[in-house]
């Protein structure tokens, strides 16, 4: 069993910055795939961003967002510069343990409770 504890969300001016922390309860080993998610209200949840021993990004925040993690403190983060209003939404960490990488939320066993994410114009 894997906890997730999101953390660092709040509200933000669009083209302002955050950066989001996801502690996992367990070893999270490099092959295991960390991905970030987020639903907007009234809208399916959609992948944003994975990593295990490379990074993937969804379109809409590539360029934009970064994610990374500490294998040490398992810990993997997210940070989102340049955002906008769209990005407004409920931001989830999730764990795979199976392999290959998955940018499908059903894909993924474990999850946070979410941090919000509002993003003012």
């Amino acid at each position: 069993q894997v906890q997730l504890v999101e953390s660092g969300g709040g509200l933000v001016q669009a083209g302002g910055s955050l950066r989001l922390s996801c502690a996992a309860s367990a070893r999270t080993f490099s092959s295991y795939t960390m991905g970030w998610f987020r639903q907007a209200p009234g809208k399916e949840r959609e992948f944003v961003a994975a990593i295990n021993w490379r990074t993937y990004y969804a379109d809409i925040v590539k360029g934009r967002f970064t994610i990374s993690r500490d294998i040490s403190k398992n810990t993997v983060y997210l940070q989102m510069n340049s955002l906008k209003p769209e990005d407004t939404a409920v931001y989830y960490c999730a764990v795979r343990r199976q392999f290959p990488y998955s940018n499908y939320a059903r894909d993924y066993e474990y999850w946070g409770q979410g941090t919000q994410v509002t993003v003012s114009s």
